[in-house]
């Protein structure tokens, strides 16, 4: 039998509640916790297309720059946040998880810095959640780690570090930039095979066919993304398969509730 839904977070957060929610599948209780960025140029205008009907999309929460936190779903209810989405061999990914909406333009609009009170009030809010749900680090994702290639959120510039130093989700120092072998579109064999496997291994959805195809290249680019953010460019190089085999090396045990 599932554990009870825990109660609602302990973080001041004004209710701005959003009509696109639906029952969690199956009784299932988060075990994810899935960070965005709006993506829009306006906080105010994404808010608003996080609660019309139309848009047929919501989040848990949503973190403007100045860091005042609003809840827009009750965590027991199933936010539309994530779409099309795996990890570690799941697909209902919004059953399965919390999602937090952070205010900023991200790549449309230039990937300007997350302000240090949105960042501060992210970090309380997310350890919160994580605490109480019991989320394993290794589940504290980007919407681009479950969605490679068709999301690009929180984005590169996301001070993922900063948030492990607090307590929340898994991290390791990259591996320096170095030049040396790498592998990229086109490359086939069992070392692509490996490559894959890793990637499978961490949680990533990725088919293991020892071919360097395009999904291939996106689910290298979305692991870049979150913890070799200093290049992304898709390319397997030496510095980002020493990263991801220094975190599966690093990666805690995920108790079993």
């Amino acid at each position: 039998m599932s554990p009870p839904l825990t109660p609602e977070s302990s973080v001041a957060a004004k209710v701005f509640p959003s009509p696109n929610h639906g029952e969690r599948k199956d009784g299932l209780r988060p075990t994810m916790l899935v960070l965005h960025y709006t993506g829009m140029p306006d906080s105010g205008e994404a808010l608003q297309w996080l609660c019309n009907p139309v848009s047929q999309v919501s989040a848990h929460y949503f973190v403007f720059e100045d860091g005042r936190v609003l809840q827009m779903v009750p965590e027991a209810r199933r936010a539309w946040h994530a779409g099309v989405s795996t990890w570690d061999g799941e697909t209902d990914i919004n059953s399965r998880s919390i999602g937090i909406e952070i205010a900023n333009p991200g790549h449309p609009g230039g990937l300007p810095p997350f302000p240090d009170a949105q960042i501060e009030s992210v970090i309380a809010l997310t350890r919160d959640i994580v605490t109480r749900w019991r989320i394993p680090a290794v589940r504290v994702l980007g919407h681009s780690d479950v969605a490679p290639g068709r999301k690009l959120d929180p984005g590169e510039t996301f001070p993922w570090e900063s948030l492990h130093r607090a307590g929340v989700g898994h991290w390791v120092p990259p591996a320096p930039m170095r030049d040396g072998r790498f592998f990229s579109r086109g490359d086939q064999g069992m070392p692509i095979e490996a490559l894959q496997a890793m990637l499978a291994m961490y949680g990533y959805g990725l088919r293991i066919n020892g071919t360097f195809d395009e999904d291939t290249e996106k689910v290298v680019a979305a692991f870049q993304r979150h913890f070799r953010p200093e290049r992304v460019d898709g390319v397997a190089d030496a510095s980002t398969i020493t990263t991801l085999r220094n975190l599966i090396a690093a990666r805690p045990p995920i108790a079993t509730a």
